[in-house]
């Protein structure tokens, strides 16, 4: 028998109450959402690297928070194509996500790369940190500021090199030499931040562009100097290195920022799930105690907030690639 309202004030409440109701489960579907099988976080990079470091903490966390294994699974190869197609092939299921930083807006301008811009592909979720890279040289090198290593390159008997390992960072060397007027710089590009750090220590290399989190060990038992770093604000863990606009180097002022993503056309509900997962993960005093050590500041933000920070970056980069096109 239908339902029959003779009051016009007790149809409205009915109306009023099934539209709340039918509303409720998406609404608990995105606040509730969580794993029922182990998630696997894809690093494209070696392990020992800063972002393999950032991603083993919020790994841990949310572990806690879902109740699932959480596995990190480094798949190095290819400058980060490798563990980026492995994501993108997944099921858009929450349970394989990928972590990239800004490099990810780059990949489409490679030259050895075939095939869609792997951005359109996938689904940013959540930023969880940020940090800024830092340029960053051997201590027995007679420098002490970005200029004063710009000018020992221009006259070193032996051409100066700089260790990178992903991307960005390779673009941030291509801009430094032709800015400054270094056509012999040697470009040696890691397939992670372990090796990197090992030469560079091992005065194998001049000099790095690398994240805060590699290096600062270093730093600290003064087998390395930071001349300069590439955020819009002082690190709170290098008060006394200048930034990139203080130093003079404007086009290197930038922070990088480290992500979850999922493949394209994973749930709404899924992301916003995850994205929650994440900003509850970040507010946890020990995360952030462990991502401060390391130089990381947490972020914790949302599917729409990290898609627009990503836009942002992508057009600042294709302006860059624009003027200093890679070979």
């Amino acid at each position: 028998m239908p339902a029959f309202f003779p009051i016009p004030s007790l149809r409205r409440r009915a109306v009023a109450a099934l539209t709340v109701a039918a509303c409720l489960p998406l609404a608990a579907l995105a606040a509730d959402w969580k794993p029922d099988h182990p998630v696997t976080l894809v690093v494209p990079y070696s392990p020992g690297g800063g972002t393999d470091a950032q991603t083993r903490v919020v790994a841990k966390e949310l572990q806690q928070i879902w109740g699932q294994p959480v596995i990190v699974e480094n798949v190095p190869g290819a400058d980060g194509v490798i563990g980026t197609r492995k994501v993108i092939d997944a099921k858009p299921n929450g349970l394989t996500l990928l972590v990239q930083l800004p490099s990810l807006t780059l990949i489409k301008h490679l030259p050895t790369f075939k095939g869609s811009d792997p951005l359109a592909q996938l689904a940013p979720v959540s930023a969880f940190s940020a940090l800024p890279g830092v340029v960053t040289a051997n201590a027995a090198l007679p420098v002490k500021s970005m200029e004063q290593l710009v000018r020992y390159c221009k006259s070193a008997a032996t051409p100066c090199s700089v260790g990178t390992t992903e991307n960005m960072a390779r673009l941030q060397a291509r801009i430094m030499g032709e800015e400054n007027a270094l056509p012999t710089l040697v470009v040696a590009n890691y397939k992670g931040g372990g090796q990197m750090i090992t030469d560079l220590v091992a005065n194998n290399i001049s000099f790095a562009i690398a994240g805060s989190t590699a290096v600062l060990p270093f730093v600290k038992t003064g087998a390395l100097r930071v001349v300069m770093t590439m955020g819009d604000k002082r690190s709170a863990v290098l008060p006394d290195v200048p930034t990139a606009i203080e130093a003079g180097y404007p086009s290197f002022d930038a922070t990088t920022w480290y992500g979850l993503f999922a493949p394209k056309g994973t749930p709404a509900e899924i992301q916003e799930g995850i994205a929650a997962a994440v900003r509850q993960a970040v507010k946890r005093e020990d995360v952030r105690k462990s991502l401060f050590t390391i130089g990381a500041e947490p972020v914790g933000n949302t599917p729409a907030e990290f898609a627009a920070m990503v836009q942002r970056e992508a057009k600042r980069i294709d302006a860059q690639v624009k003027r200093f096109p890679l070979d």
